[in-house]
């Protein structure tokens, strides 16, 4: 079975990588603006990129497909093209985060981004609609909502980066 990998890559997005079977580590970085970008490194530097192709969301679409890509996953994506201005993210909460073991409300993540946390992933269960009294984890994953620079200052806030000062 292969082993994916999920980095969180602040102010840039998430990549997702393997190993591949002939040495090389194969991957998908998936952009804050919706952008994905399929890439071949080698296995011993996932950093050093021997080839990396961007693809428009018609051929993101088209390769997940041959692939065996997810409906669902293409549902939601074009849900939130739909509408005008709306970002979704799925932000994984980093253990060095100044809010990791800390309530949700202590983030005044809706206040100080203009983006909210819809719903936590943890432990392959979904909390949805989470309220302010529920602790963050390490390993959570963060469904966040909001304008695409509102989602952006949210990751920044989560990871420790800025204030998360809504502008």
């Amino acid at each position: 079975m292969v082993k994916l990998e999920e980095t969180p890559l602040p102010g840039v997005g998430v990549r997702h990588d393997f190993d591949g079977r002939y040495g090389k580590r194969v991957g998908v970085i998936t952009h804050r603006d919706g952008r994905r970008e399929i890439f071949v490194s080698r296995r011993d530097d996932p950093d050093a990129c021997a080839q990396s192709i961007v693809l428009s969301d018609e051929e993101a679409e088209a390769v997940a497909d041959l692939l065996g890509g997810s409906t669902i996953t293409r549902h939601v994506s074009r849900l939130t093209q739909d509408v005008e201005g709306l970002a979704i993210d799925w932000l994984s909460m980093p253990g060095f985060s100044p809010y990791a073991g800390r309530l949700l409300g202590d983030t005044r993540m809706r206040t100080r981004t203009g983006a909210s946390i819809v719903a936590i992933m943890r432990g392959g269960q979904a909390i949805p609609a989470p309220g302010p009294e529920l602790p963050l984890l390490p390993g959570d994953t963060l469904v966040v909502v909001g304008t695409p620079e509102g989602v952006v200052r949210a990751a920044g806030l989560l990871s420790g980066e800025d204030s998360g000062a809504a502008g």
